[in-house]
Parts: C-alpha cells; structure tokens; sequence
C-alpha cells in the first residue's frame, strides 16, 4: 500500500511543536512521491507549509481516526508511535477523567492529585474474578491477573512499579496489597491482611517525607513478599527494602521535609507519655526546620501520629518498644541541634552543660561526657600505636550527621525486621505475589551517588521489562504458527556492563574507597582514563573535569564525582559507636548487633521465601576479623548485590507492570504537561513497548471479530460457511501487500496502520452507502412532494371550473327569478291600489258611527258619575271622622314612643362608649339578629292574618254593597219622600260647613303629626342604617376571622398530613433499616456460626487422638447446635465436662494480641455474668412473690369455676333432651294417622299444646342460663389465667435469652460454670416448686371432691324441679339459686372476716353480678313473651293445617299410635389431625423427613408443604399431651436437622427452597393453630378446634422466623452464584439484535468478544434460568408474596450487576449499547408480565439501568438536552451519570463524542442533588424479607402420609 493512498487530502497528521510537542493537522493537498513539502492546516485554523526532511523523506505521523482515540490498550491504535500514545492519554485523563491506560502488558497510571471514588470494596468486588481486558484499566485488574495467574499456573507473581517520584507509585502499591488483602482473606485468625495493610503507615511514616514534587514522596525502593497458603490465602508477608535516602535526615532542600515521623513526634509533644522526650516545635530544631516547610496542607501530624502507634500495636510492637523507638527519633532531633565551637582551625569543643547534648545521653542513655569528648575527638590506629586526634568543627558537624544518619538507618532497618517477624507465619508458604515500589529513572541539574544507584536498578528493571515483552511477543507468535521475523529493539546490556563488569564504574570507585588518599577527582580521572573514548555510552562533560555523563536507556545524565567516595564509604566513627553500645538504655545495643545472626543473602528459608537483605550503613566491631571484613562491603557493592537478588526473584516470577506518571510538576488535579509526559513515557519503556509493538503484527484479530466488523467490505459471494477462508479471501482483495498482514490459528495479524486503512474502506463504503441511502431518499421525497404538487394543482382546477359553472348557474336563475319578480310586483301595484280606496270608504264610515256612539256614552257616563260622587262623598265623611281619631291616638303612642326611645337612646350611647358594650354587642349580635329575624317572620305571619282579614272584609263589603242596593231601589221609590226633607239637607249642609272646617283642621293637625313621624322615620332609619353597618362590619371580621381559622385548620391539617406522611415514610425506612440490619445480624451470625463449627471440628480433629473401644456421643442433639438449640439440664451437664477438657490437652504458641484480646473478652465476660446473677436473683424473687400471691388466692374459685362448667355441661344435655322432646311433638302433631287426636279441642290436642309452650319455655330459659354460664366462665377464665399448665414451658427456658447471648459471642467455654451453678440453683428452684404443685394438687382433689357432692346434690334438685310445672320451675331456680348464693355469702363472710377489704372487694363483685342476673331476667322476659307470640302463630298454622288434613282422611283411616321417645345415633369418632410417635423414632422421624428426603427425588410427587404439615402435626399431639419435654426436643431437632441439611447441600438450589417453603409453612401452621385471634379470622370452625391448647410458642415461631430469614438469604447466594456468570455475558457482551453494534479494533488485552460462541451465555440463558428458579419456587409450593420478594431481589441482581459493569467499561458505553440493553430489559419486563409478578417491585430495581441506557442513547449537546437527562436520569446517582458521559465512546464514525463542557453543565445542574458519592451499585445488597402470614386451607385431617417417606411408625390420631 503507497504513501499516496494514506497521505491524502483531508488526512490528519501529527507534526513537532516546541510547545505542544506534537500538533495536529491536515493536509490540504494529496501528496505525491517526491514532494517536498506538504500544505497544511492547522486546527486552529492557520495554514503552514510542513518541510519534509531532504536526507530522510520521512513523512509526519498519521492520526488515528477518531474512533480509536481514547482506547483502553493503546496497542488497539492503529498507528502506534509517540504523538498518538500521547494524545490517546491526553484524551483519556483530561477528557474522560480516567487515569488507567493499558499499553500492552504495562499498566500506565496517571496522577490525578486528586481522590477519586474508584478504589472501594464495591470496585474490588466488581474486578474479582474478572479476566483483564473485559473491564476498564485499573491497578486492581492487574492485581486480579497476577492473582488468578498465582492460582491457575502455580507460579510465583510480582507486580513492578516505578514512576518519578509523586507519580502514585506508593499509593499503586497500596492499593494492590489492599486488593490481594480484601480479596484472599487470611487464613487464620491472626488478620494477617489487616498487619500487611498496617505496615503502610509505618513504612510511610519512617520512610516517606514532603519533597517539591510530592508531599509523601517514598525515599526508598521496597519489595513486599505477600504469602499465600494452598488455598491462596494471605498467610503473612515479608519485606525488603532497598537504598534509603539517609541524607534526609541531616539535610532537607528549601520547600521540603524531613521523614513524617519526626513531625508526628514534635505535633504529639504535648501528650504525658512524650513529656520525658523534651520536644516541642518542629522549627525549634535543626533536622527539620531546614526545609522551611513543616506543615503539609490538608495533613494533621497528630492524627497520623495516633494511627501510626495503632498499627505497630496491630503489628505486635509493644508500648515500651514504641517508646524506645520514640526516645530514640527524639534524640536524633536533639543531636542535631549539638552547637560546636572552634579552638582553632584543626580543632572544636562543645560548650559546658550544653542542654541538645544533655537530653541527647538521657535520652540515649549514654555518659554525657564520653558522648562529648568522642564527638570532637576521633581515635587514629597504625600498625605500632594507637593516638587520638581533635577534629575541625566542619568535620565534628559532618561526623555528628554521619551518626545521626546511622542511628536512623540502623533503627530503619530494626523497625523492618520486627514488621517482617509480626508479618511472618509459621504455615509453610505455597505461592507468593510480591509488589516492587521502586523509584525511577531521575535526571536532575546535579545529579549524584544517590540518582547514579537509582538508575542502575532502573536500567536492569528495563533489560528485564524488554526481554519479557520481547518473550510474550515470540510466544504469540509462535503459538499462532507465524513465522518469526527479529524484532530490533534496544539493548541496554552495554550501559550495565559499564557500570557493574569488571572495571566498571562501581568497581573503580569501591578501589577508590579503599585508598587511604582516594578523593573524587582521582576516581574521576580513573574513569575518563578507562571508559573515555572506549566506550560509546560514557562521556566527559567539556567544561568539567569533575563529572560524567552516562548514555541511559531514557536519557543522557551528567553526575557530579564530588561525594561520591564519601556516600559509598559512609564513614562514621567507631568510638561513636561503642559510646552507643554502652548504653544503659537496652534496645539501643540491639541496633548494633553484629551482622553474624542475620542469613545469607543468596540461602532461603524453610518456606520458600527469600529472606530480608538489609543495607546497613556501616557493621559496628563485634570481632576485628569480623569488623575488617565488614568494612570492605560499601554502600555501591550492598547494593548491587540487593539488585542482583532482586533480579533473580523477578525473573523466577511472572512480572505484571504498572508505569507511574506525574501530570505536571505543579500538584494541579486533571491537568496535562505533554512535555513532562513524553519524557516519562520516554524514561519508563512505554515507548520501546510500542515500538516493539509496531515493528511486528500490533493489530491483533480474531476472525469472528475481524468478520463481524468488515462484512460490509464483502459481497455476498464472497461469504463462505468457513470464517477463516472467508477472512484470507477478503484481505488477499484489500491489501494487496501480503507482508502486512499474517494469518494465525485464531487470529489475523496486522502491521502498523492497516486497521486505520481498513478503517478508511469501510468509512468510505458506510459512507457511500450514506450517499446511495440519500440519494434514494431524496429522490423519493421530492417525487413524493411533486406528486402532492400535482395531486394538488388538480384539485384547485376542479374547484375552479366547479366554482365557474356555480357562477352561470347563478346567472341563469337570477334570470328566471327576475321575471317572476316582475309579474308578482305588477299584480302587487294594482291589488294595493284597490285596497286603499276600499280602506278609505271604511274609514269614513267608521269615523261616522263612532262620533254617534261617543255623544251616547257621554250623557250616560255623566249620570253614572254624579251617583259615584255621591257615594264617595258620603264614605269620605266617614272615614275623615275616623282617621282623626286614628291619628290623634297615634300622635300620643308617637310622643309617648319617643320619649321612652330617647331614654333608650342615652343608654345605649353611654353603653356604646364603653369597650364592653361593643363585646356585648359583638356577642350577642347574632341573637339579635335570629330576634329580628323572628318578628320579621312574625310580622310576616300577621301580615298574612291581616290580608285574609281584609279578604273577609272584602267579601262582607259585596254583599253590604247589595244590600245597599236594594236599599237604593227603596229609596228612590221613596225620592218623592226626600224632596220633602229638602229643608232637612239644607240644615245638613250647614253641618257639613261645620265638618269641612274641622276637615282642615284635622288635616293640618295630620300634616304636622306627619312631619314628626317623617322626622321620627327619618332618624329610626339612620339608627337602623348605623346599625346595619355595623353589624355588616361585624360579620364582615366574623367572616374574615372565620376565614383566617380556616385557613389556618386547613394549613396545620397539611402541615399535619405532611408531617404524618414523611413521619410514616421515615418510619418505614427505619423499620426497613432496622429490618435489613436484623437481617444481617442473622446473616453474620449464621457465618460466624458455622466459622465456629469449622474450628470446632479442626481442634477437635488436632487435640482429639481417637482411643479404641466405644465413644459416647449424644444421640439426639448435633455438634452442631445452634443458638436456639435447647437442650436439657442433664444432657449440658454431661456435655460441658468433655468440651472444657479438650482445649487443654495441646498448647499451641501464645499470641500476645490474641491473648490480650481474650483477656479483655474474659474480663467482659465475667461482667456479663455479674449481670445475669443479678438477673437471675432478681428473677427468683419475682417467682417468689408470684408463688406467695397464688397461694393466698381462696380456693373457692377453683371450685366455682368447675362447678359452673359442670353445670354448663349439664343444662346443655338437657337443652339436648329438650330439643328431641319437641321434635317428637311436632312429628306426632304431623303426623297422618290420628286425626282424632290432634284434632283441635281434643284433650290430648290440649296436652300437646300445653307441653310444646313449657317446653319452648323452658328451652328458652336453659339457652339464656347456658349463654349466662358460659359468659361467666370466660370472664373467670380470663381473670383467672391457668399458669399452671405452661409453667413447664417457661421454666425450662428461663435462660434462653442468657443462652442466646452467650451463644451469639461464641464463649460458652468461659461461661461454663456460671451455668453450672445456674443449673444447680434451676433444680433445687424445680424441687421446690414440685412439691408446692403437689401441696396444691392435693387441695384440689379435695375441692374436687366436695364439688362432685354439690354436684349430686344439684342434679337432684334439677330432677325435682323438672317434675314440677313450668312456672313454678322457675320460682324454684331462683329460690335455688338464691339460697345457693346465701350459703356461698355465709362462706365468705367467714373467709374473709379477717380481712374487710377482701370481702368488700368480693362483696361488690357479687353485687354486681347480681345486677349481670337481673338484667338477663329482664332479657329473658322479653324473649320469652315474644317466643310466646312466635307459638301462637305458629300454633295457629298448625291448626289451619291439621283441619286441611283432617277434611283428606276417613274415619276408618285414624289408628291411635303410642307416642315414643326417638334415638339419635352417635357418631363415630373423626381423625383429629395428629400424629403420634414413640420418643425414641423422634431420630428416625427427623432422619427420613428432613435429612434424607431429597426434594428432586420423592418430594416431587408430594403436596406443597407435607413435611411441615406433618412435623405440626406431631406438634400437636405433644401439645394435646401437655408433653412439654416432647415438644421442645422435635421442634430442636428440626430445627438442626434443617440447618444441617442446609449446611451439607446449600449450594443446590432446589434443596434450600424446598426448605425454605417449609420453613414459612411450618411457621405459617404454628401461626394459624396458636389460638390467637389475629391468626384465627380464615380458619374454618374445624381448624379452630385444631389450634394448640396447652403451650405458647411464640419464641419459638420467632426462632423458626429467624431460620427462614437465614434460609432465604442462603437462597439469594446461590441465586447470585447461578447467574453472576450469566449477566454481564448475557445483558451486556452478547448482542440481541445482531448487527447494531459493531466490533471495534482491540488491543494486546483482548475482551470477552460479544459474537455468541458455544460456552457463551445469552439472554435466552438468563430468561431460561429464570423460568427455572419460577418453577422450583412454585413447584415447592412458596407463598406468593415471598416469590415476589425472590424475584425482586433476582433482578436487583442483575439491574446491579450489568450497571456496574457498564460503569466500568468503556466500550460497552455506546449509542447501540443502550439499545441492546433496553431491548434485554424489556424482554425481562416481558418475563415479569407472563408470569404476573409486575406488582413485585422487581421493574423498579432495573430502573437505575434502564436509565443509564437512555442516558446512553438521547441528544447529549445543548442545555435543554442537559435539562432533560438531569431530569430523566433520576435513579442515578450524579457520579454515576458523569461516569457514563465520560466513558461513552461512539462505535462508528458518524457518532459525536460528549464534549467536556456538557459534562461540566450536568455536573452543575445535579450540584444540589444529594445522593451517595459512590459509583457502583451494592451487587451484594439483599432486600429485608418478610412472611406475611398467609394460612393453609387444607384440613390436617384429611392429609395422607404417602408410604414413600417410610414414616410407617407414625399412626394418626
């Protein structure tokens, strides 16, 4: 394939910056072969003209396409070379925010400087068990890897970090020992991986300080051992460490720190164990003020300094160790501050008394004057004489920091040592993992010995790195039959060679060191003399003669020769030392010790481990020959030893890599220096990886993968049945270049760039298809929209040419209409003409008549008048005469009216000023409104009288009127009789002047009055108008206050509800909390449980030696006993002795934490037992009082009480006889054959009749005293509660609770003896209360006794009373019962004559039921007169039916018939529903229904349930029995067997929900039998008559709850075991809908591939096993409600599990991802709706995940898109939604990535949002569970026990 065909227009390129260091580009012209420039394009939009190199012609590097760019493995890019590595970790760590990057085999680590929350258990939990490429990078799935290989392969795993320093190399290694400690567990109780941890602080404490680049920078390499047993089990650790950076100690750069612990010591100074060091500031002392910096932001030392002491207690390092340790890093401190004075220039003193140098020897316990003289002296040796010679004070100062720094590195390597011992176990070691944290490569501006040490151990770690990877390379090669081709890479064995061979550089200097005149610059003329022009690698800087430059692997770094000696030497004077061994304090001669004790350096110990190397600073004389020999080791040749140990341990290792990288040199978080990252990926070989990738294959696929993504370049001929033919013949037609791709067993490989030239073709045929898509498209919408167009122009013609011919049409029958018009308007003309002149004759005419009719009505009406004027005269002098008087009497109620208003007036003013009248007022207003209101309706009510007055009036006015007119017709027959009296009216007249005047008079009188009242009228108005308002005002704040009170109500009623609605809320919560929290109690008691019958069974195993002959074992009760397992007093007394002496027969080695530990438990124990004697007294007393209070109970009410219940039994015979009695009558009443006798007035009809009435009477009066007894009977029952009969309960399991809490702390040895003697006290307790049962036994018998003579005596007056008639029988019953009741009263009266309250007590008790007696007499009257009324009618159908019958019968057809008493049968006796068993098959009942049934095999075939229904059953008859002994040892050994099943077969899920179902319905049964009301509402009244009678066992339903729980969360485990391997295959990998998602290109960590294979699951697999678990579930017979439960927690599972996992990898997070998921969840909706479980809450749980796959798949750019996954998203957590944008990664070309600044915006939407920070789901989180009581409707006596179980023993009952 030619450069032509990639470098074209529009390609992208990377290009050298001297800033950026790589630039992005295009090219904006194709490139020819010999072009020497390329046209260019920068992003930011400038164009640049790229000059290609003449020599080389070497073109710039091609950019990955975007789909690659942000890969997991940088080995699945297509172009692998630096600008691309580097942009791809840009991208991942700035853009993503991820900071793992897989290169190959090495793990690449970015410093984020920031806490991410990526390093929980719940993250752990996600990778164990993973394989490495199908999850995200992280440091756990490289520890995963090394841990899985350790296993599978049974080879030893190191894991090797390096980095700069505050690249993360120590917390990387953290992290990996934390995953190996979290995951292996330990294998002993010792918490091995809790001490491995705990060496952390410690080691970072004495071996980590602040530097510029790092505030907890490791200043010395370590390799950690981490032990594992066969098991794989962490059974200890060992630890070596390597060159420690001792001139820390001394001197410290500006901005940096001495190591931690000398802070911590100075921060905790105050503390009284640390007064006695005599500390105080950091500042104040001169080894750890030099830096200027003593505080590091956001570290308090005090606190480190506390978890320091607490894990060397963890560690085993005792409190006076510690201290010792602490005296001596404080007089290290107070050494430094040793102050010198010069003499002169070759010698010093100290000054007298001086305060550093006395605390120094009290600390160190030394000779203050020895220490002093020895410190500015040093002792000269030769062969003849030995002389002491004064030093200068530059020289007393460097041998000071010389002993400082040997003191620290001699106590540094004793802390190592005692770390190793605690960490070290004394189980042979089967495998190792060891974690190397070791520094990297460092060029500094002066480098010295330190950086030269550093670089030598990295250039072996990076020979050792290339010939792994060059390894893995040639194996993968190899094992896919490819021919092997010789990969050039680069080869640092030169760069070793010179400096380890034979006069190498460290040779030389180790000769220099051992010259008495050797100095740097000698040695560095060695060097310039031997290597200087030899060798390639070694060069002379020009402008010194005192340096070096060495070529490195990285980089070329130049040292400075001035130290060199001095550090490899690392002198320090003898006599200082001795000084030191002297001393009285006794762990300092233990840092000197010779070096004889420790091992060789190349022996290994017992277990297989290598031993701890140490790198003293110089070995103190024990021994001159010893001492001589010791001082040739230097520093240099320590050290390479070390290194050529730990090469060979690394080499006999299989190594894993992680690459450290630091950002910036700034500390900022998420912020990326490309220059400072390339030249780390430089220096750590992450480069020479790639580039040995690249020279190979680096594109690795299989042929499924490589045919599922590149079909589309294949035509269908061209697709065969074999893959990888189809593969060879597709590929020979792309690349035409047979070298550039291979073809393996399994996989095609590729050379370096083809992928992205595959890319491309399929790029551009997606694309071309894209184009054809749309060109068809297009055409088709616009001849669509053409043909509307058209569709369209047709129909506006048509409606056009319709309109046109509407328009002529119109026209047409205008025409027609106008013509009409025309002759109807003529016709209209003449026919108005004619009827004018017509209506004008009429007129005149009319007008005529009417004048002529109008003069006639005139004289009539003028007669007419002048009698009405008459009329109205004569009734208005009537009426005027009337009014005056009317209106002079009102005119006085007026004056008199106002007078008493006016008063009335004052008053009300005067009250009206007062603040009470207007109370008065407001209060009494409404009254007087309702007054007002009712003389309005009064007035209302005279009104209506008033008017129906008048209409009488009225009526009498008629006919007054008629006779008036008769009257009328009189007088003017009588007129002539008037003219006469004539002379008469004239005289009248005079009288009517008279009448006018007092007419006027009166009138003006009236007008006055008028003017009054109009005033008085006016004035009430305005009263009643103030009024008014007022009122109106009042009702006005009436209404507002009624309305603020509403209002008010309304508000605190929702305040209320609101509050009562999150109160029930948050008590649900709680209750679910403290329901889950109870669960797992359970759950963590059920381990510890079985963690203790492990151990049991191991110590019994170890300390037991089996003896011959027969060993007693108990043959009812397991070993293992839970704590609910109560056995008997005698079987514990008997067990106890065997369990205490076992312990004691073997000693095993003492740990001082364990030891101490038990101490303090032993302590807490006997505390516990104090408590429970105090209890246990306490108890007793309480039995006591309660004995004393029964005994003084009387007697009598025993027998009361028996008496009543026999006379109960006795009226209800009776009541029997009766009824029979009356049955016969009406047979014989019925009956055919003898009319005559029951003919109506027959004697015996009579007699009939009269005895059915007594009898009916009598039955009535039977039934109220039998409803009377039994009520009385109740209330005695409930007042006097039986305890006798459940004492036996209760006092066997006095101590259940005490058993409970010892059993729960698993310390029944320790308490031992206090149940001995609680035994003891228990039984004596047992004797005692015997014989009071006896005492009382007796006493009842004789209650008995005279109770049966009562009796007998009132069965004889009830036969006597029998024989009487009806009314007299009942006079003799009451008189009965009232003597009956007098001698009852006598008896008590001298009972209680000692004690007045008693008998009043007693006296008003039996008033009152006196006072019961009467009201059921009064009762029973009642009923009985309307039983009587019942007998008539019924007396009188009878008779009506006996005449209709005799009317049908002869006279020859009558026979008498005796009439004779009828028998009714018995019936035989039913099955009761229980079962009975021997007490010695109680072993074989257990053994064939619960040990040994097999739910697969014989359980198939039974009812849901048979074996808790027939274990209830036994229960029932030991209860029927009173056989409380029976009962609590079936319901133990039940309860054990079942944990024993469970124990032996809990991993097969059929087993543990077979017994699970029977556990809720055993529970279930003793819930529905107990006898308790809220049980008993859905039994039928044979069930109730089967509920338990003698015991309450309600502990023990708790105890069965308890196992059902721990059932149930056994179930979800195997739940979770069964499908953890199917979900992520089946919901995430594996695609559903074939062909959405694509494969993309991997790398050298290959992932699960999702193309289905044979093995792989589905989710056809998962709805199968579902389907599977539904059956089983319901095949067992399971409540409803709990299988919904089972469900909801099987899909949480699932929803959890495939979330996480989401969360974790980024190429599951894609647009067709998200629809694969929601089509899989939606096929599990559709499980859930088949099955008809969508109420159980189960959808609910997948919420969070289908979330994230609509998350994955909606609109992810503008604010509304940000708005609506903010709000859509609401089950996610925010962490959680900004995970899945970060990780989401486009398939194809054609998706758009999400870009950073809409993470931003989502993340300050969903700032206020409170949820959890953690970013994965709890997979292991189980649902509380509950059994709603859910009761059985089968009848037990109608169960059948099948022949099958072979419980033949068993006979029912």
């Amino acid at each position: 394939m030619a450069a032509s065909e990639l470098y074209t227009k529009f390609a992208r390129v990377w290009i050298p910056d001297p800033e950026e260091v790589w630039k992005s580009a295009e090219l904006l012209k194709d490139y020819k072969p010999g072009d020497k420039v390329l046209l260019l394009r920068l992003e930011e939009g400038k164009d640049l003209e790229y000059r290609l190199d003449p020599k080389t012609k070497e073109l710039p590097h091609l950019r990955n396409p975007d789909i690659l760019v942000g890969e997991n493995d940088l080995t699945a890019l297509s172009y692998l070379h630096e600008p691309a590595v580097l942009h791809n970790l840009r991208v991942r760590f700035i853009d993503s925010k991820l900071i793992y990057t897989y290169c190959g085999i090495v793990l690449v680590a970015i410093n984020p400087y920031e806490q991410l929350p990526i390093y929980g258990e719940d993250i752990i939990n996600a990778y164990s068990g993973q394989n490495m490429g199908d999850m995200d990078p992280h440091i756990f799935a490289v520890a995963e890897e090394a841990y899985k290989q350790m296993a599978r392969d049974e080879r030893n795993q190191s894991i090797i970090v390096s980095g700069e320093s505050g690249a993360g190399k120590t917390v990387s290694a953290k992290y990996a020992m934390r995953y190996f400690a979290t995951v292996s567990g330990s294998a002993s109780e010792a918490n091995v991986e809790e001490k491995v941890l705990a060496s952390n602080p410690i080691m970072e404490s004495i071996g980590n300080a602040k530097t510029t680049r790092n505030d907890n920078s490791s200043r010395f390499g370590k390799y950690i051992e981490i032990g594992f047993d066969k098991r794989y089990r962490i059974i200890g650790a060992n630890m070596r460490t390597y060159l420690l950076e001792k001139s820390r100690v001394v001197f410290q750069a500006e901005e940096e720190r001495n190591y931690h612990i000398f802070y911590q010591l100075c921060a905790s100074a105050k503390l009284p164990e640390f007064k006695m060091l005599r500390l105080g500031n950091a500042n104040n002392f001169h080894y750890t003020k030099q830096g200027g910096s003593p505080v590091i932001e956001g570290v308090d030392d005090t606190k480190e300094m506390a978890h320091t002491r607490q894990a060397c207690t963890l560690l085993g390092i005792s409190e006076s160790y510690q201290m010792g340790i602490f005296r001596i890093l404080a007089g290290i401190l107070h050494l430094g501050n040793v102050a010198f004075t010069s003499r002169d220039s070759d010698s010093c003193t100290i000054p007298p008394k001086h305060e550093p140098l006395s605390i120094f020897s009290d600390l160190m316990g030394v000779d203050y004057e020895e220490m002093c003289h020895w410190l500015c002296h040093r002792k000269l040796a030769t062969a003849t004489e030995t002389y002491i010679k004064p030093i200068s004070k530059l020289q007393a100062t460097n041998a000071r920091d010389a002993l400082a720094k040997h003191i620290y590195a001699k106590l540094f390597s004793w802390i190592v040592d005692h770390v190793n011992q605690a960490l070290h176990s004394a189980v042979k070691q089967h495998s190792f993992i060891g974690v190397l944290d070791i520094y990297g490569f460092e060029t500094f501006e002066i480098n010295s010995f330190e950086q030269f040490c550093i670089n030598y151990a990295n250039e072996k770690l990076q020979q050792q790195f290339n010939m792994h990877v060059f390894k893995l390379e040639q194996e993968e090669y190899m094992k896919e039959q490819i021919p092997w081709t010789l990969i050039d890479f680069y080869d640092n064995q030169p760069c070793i060679n010179l400096i380890e061979s034979k006069l190498g550089i460290l040779d030389l200097l180790d000769e220099e060191c051992k010259m008495p005149k050797g100095t740097d610059d000698t040695w560095a003329q060695k060097l310039y003399n031997t290597h200087l022009n030899k060798c390639a690698l070694f060069e002379k800087p020009r402008l010194s003669n005192k340096a070096f430059i060495i070529q490195h692997f990285a980089d070329k770094v130049e040292y400075q020769c001035e130290g060199f000696l001095e550090k490899n030497k690392d002198t320090v004077f003898e006599e200082q030392i001795k000084v030191l061994k002297s001393s009285k304090f006794k762990m300092l001669p233990e840092l000197f010790q010779d070096d004889e004790k420790a091992i060789s350096p190349t022996s290994a110990t017992s277990s297989g481990r290598m031993p701890l190397t140490r790198i003293p600073a110089k070995p103190t004389k024990g021994r001159p020959g010893q001492a001589a020999k010791e001082h040739k080791k230097t520093v240099g040749h320590q050290f390479r030893n070390s290194l050529h140990l730990l090469m060979e341990t690394l080499n006999a290792t299989t190594p894993h890599y992680v690459r450290c990288i630091k950002p910036n040199d700034f500390k900022f978080p998420f912020t990326f220096d490309e220059k400072r990252a390339v030249q780390q990926l430089r220096a750590c070989g992450v480069l020479e990886t790639i580039r040995i990738s690249a020279a190979g294959f680096p594109s690795r696929w299989t042929y499924q993968e490589f045919f599922s993504r590149y079909r589309v370049l294949m035509k269908q001929k061209d697709v065969l049945s074999d893959r990888k033919q189809t593969c060879k013949n597709v590929l020979e037609k792309l690349i035409l270049d047979k070298d550039k791709y291979q073809f393996g067993k399994t996989k095609i490989f590729f050379r370096a760039g083809q992928v992205a030239y595959l890319e491309k073709l399929r790029a551009d045929k997606l694309r071309a298809a894209c184009i054809r898509i749309q060109k068809t498209i297009r055409g088709w919408l616009l001849r669509k929209k053409y043909l509307r167009m058209r569709k369209a122009a047709i129909t506006v013609q048509r409606y056009v040419r319709g309109y046109q011919a509407r328009c002529y049409t119109k026209f047409l029958r205008r025409t027609k209409a106008a013509t009409i018009i025309q002759k109807y308007w003529r016709m209209y003309i003449v026919r108005r003409r004619y009827k004018i002149r017509r209506s004008a004759t009429i007129v005149l005419q009319s007008y005529l008549r009417g004048y002529l009719a109008r003069n006639r009505y005139r004289k009539m009406l003028r007669e007419h008048k002048a009698v009405i004027i008459q009329k109205w005269v004569r009734g208005w002098l009537a009426r005027t005469h009337y009014k005056k008087s009317m209106h002079a009497i009102i005119y006085l109620q007026c004056c008199f009216r106002r007078m008493m208003a006016k008063r009335e007036l004052k008053k009300l003013k005067i009250e009206a000023r007062s603040v009470e009248r207007y109370k008065k007022l407001h209060i009494g207003m409404e009254n007087k409104i309702m007054q007002l209101q009712r003389k309005v309706d009064e007035q209302n009510k005279d009104y209506k009288c008033l008017m129906e007055k008048l209409t009488n009036l009225e009526g009498i006015y008629n006919s007054e009127t008629e006779k008036l007119r008769s009257d009328l017709e009189r007088l003017q027959l009588s007129e002539e009789e008037a003219k006469i009296a004539t002379g008469r009216v004239l005289s009248l007249q005079e009288e009517i002047a008279k009448l006018r005047k007092d007419l006027e008079q009166t009138q003006s009188e009236k007008k006055s009055i008028e003017e009054r009242a109009d005033r008085y009228k006016q004035e009430t108005e305005q009263l009643v108008s103030n009024l008014k308002e007022e009122n109106t005002l009042l009702k006005q704040e009436k209404e507002a206050l009624n309305h603020l009170i509403v209002e008010q109500a309304k508000e605190m009623t929702e305040t209320m509800e609101k509050k009562l609605v999150e109160e029930t809320k948050q008590l649900e919560l709680d209750l679910n909390d403290e329901r889950l929290r109870y669960q797992n109690l359970l759950n963590e008691f059920s381990r510890l449980e079985e963690r203790y019958d492990d151990l049991k069974e191991e110590m019994t195993l170890m300390v037991n030696v089996p003896k011959p002959g027969h060993k007693r074992t108990d043959s009812t009760h397991s070993s293992n006993e839970s704590e609910y397992t109560f056995s008997s007093e005698i079987a514990e007394t008997e067990d106890m002795p065997l369990r205490t002496e076992e312990p004691s027969e073997k000693k095993v080695p003492l740990d001082m934490s364990l030891f101490l530990k038990l101490q303090k438990r032993v302590t807490e124990l006997e505390q516990e037992k104090q408590v429970m004697q105090d209890e246990l007294d306490r108890k007793e007393e309480q039995m006591l009082r309660s004995k004393a209070k029964e005994e003084e109970k009387p007697q009598i009410r025993g027998a009361e009480l028996e008496y009543e219940s026999l006379k109960r039994q006795e009226l209800e015979s009776e009541n029997k006889k009766l009824k029979n009695e009356l049955n016969e009558l009406r047979k014989a009443l019925s009956e055919k054959s003898a009319p005559e006798v029951t003919a109506p007035g027959a004697p015996a009809y009579r007699v009939l009749m009269e005895q059915l009435t007594s009898v009916s009477e009598e039955l009535d009066v039977r039934k109220e005293e039998v409803l009377i007894l039994r009520s009385q009977l109740v209330s005695q029952k409930e007042a006097i509660q039986p305890k006798d009969d459940k004492n036996t309960m209760t006092d066997s399991t006095i101590l259940l609770e005490d058993v409970q809490k010892m059993k729960d702390k698993g310390e029944i040895a320790q308490a031992y003896i206090g149940l001995k003697e609680t035994n003891r006290l228990l039984e004596s307790q047992l004797q005692s209360q015997k014989r009071s049962h006896e005492n009382e036994a007796e006493a009842l018998r004789g209650e008995i006794q005279s109770l049966k003579e009562e009796n007998n005596r009132q069965q004889q007056l009830l036969a006597q009373n029998l024989q009487l008639p009806p009314e007299a029988r009942i006079e003799a019953s009451l008189q009965h019962e009232i003597t009956r009741l007098t001698n009852e009263n006598l008896y008590f009266e001298e009972l209680y004559a000692d004690d007045p309250k008693k008998y009043q007590s007693y006296r008003i008790s039996l008033y009152k039921r006196m006072i019961d007696l009467m009201e059921q007499l009064e009762k029973q009257d009642k009923t009985v007169r309307k039983l009587k009324k019942q007998l008539k009618v019924f007396a009188k159908k009878i008779g009506e039916l006996e005449v209709g019958q005799m009317e049908n019968i002869s006279p020859g057809q009558i026979v008498d018939e005796p009439i004779r008493p009828v028998n009714i049968p018995r019936k035989e006796k039913d099955f009761q529903g229980m079962l009975d068993y021997k007490k010695e098959d109680e072993q074989k009942l257990v053994k064939n229904l619960i040990l040994e049934l097999k739910p697969r095999g014989v359980a198939v075939n039974l009812i849901p349930g048979l074996p808790a229904y027939i274990l209830f059953m036994c229960v029932r008859h030991a209860d029927y029995l009173n056989d409380d002994q029976k009962v609590r040892s079936l319901l133990t050994s039940t309860i054990n067997s079942i944990k024993k099943v469970l124990k032996k077969r809990g991993d097969d899920f059929e087993t543990v929900s077979f017994w699970l179902s029977n556990t809720c319905r055993f529970l279930h049964c003793l819930k529905q039998y107990s006898g308790e009301e809220g049980f008993m509402k859905h039994n039928t009244s044979r069930q109730n008559e089967h509920c338990l009678t003698n015991f309450d066992l309600a502990e023990y339903r708790q105890v069965l709850s308890d196992l059902a729980i721990q059932i149930y969360q056994q179930l979800v485990r195997v739940l979770e075991n069964i499908l953890q391997p199917m979900i992520v295959s089946g919901m995430l990998e594996h695609e559903t809908i074939q062909g959405v998602s694509g494969v993309k290109p991997t790398g050298l960590r290959k992932r699960t591939s999702s193309i289905a294979d044979e093995g792989t699951y589905t989710l056809d697999s998962i709805l199968r096993q579902l389907n599977s678990f539904h059956s089983v579930l319901c095949q067992h017979g399971m409540d409803p409600e709990l299988i919904k439960q089972v469900v909801k927690q099987m899909f949480y599972i699932v929803g959890a599990v495939t979330l996480n996992n989401l969360l974790l990898r980024k190429d599951m997070c894609s647009w067709s991802k998200g629809m694969q998921i929601r089509y899989n969840v939606s096929q599990l909706e559709e499980w859930l709706r088949d099955k008809n479980l969508m109420t159980s809450g189960a959808k609910e749980t997948l919420e969070p995940l289908i979330q994230a796959a609509q998350l994955l798949q909606v609109k992810k750019k503008t604010d509304d898109d940000a708005e609506a996954i903010c709000s859509m998203c609401s089950a996610l957590t925010t962490a959680q939604i900004v995970k899945v944008l970060n990780l989401y990664t486009p398939v194809n070309e054609f998706e758009e990535r999400v870009s950073v600044s809409f993470i931003r915006t989502i993340q300050m939407r969903l700032r206020d949002r409170k949820d959890s920070p953690q970013l994965l789901m709890d997979a292991k989180h189980i649902f509380p569970v509950t059994f709603p009581f859910n009761p059985s409707s089968l009848a037990l006596e109608t169960i059948q026990i099948p022949a099958s179980l072979g419980l033949g023993f068993i006979s029912r009952v």
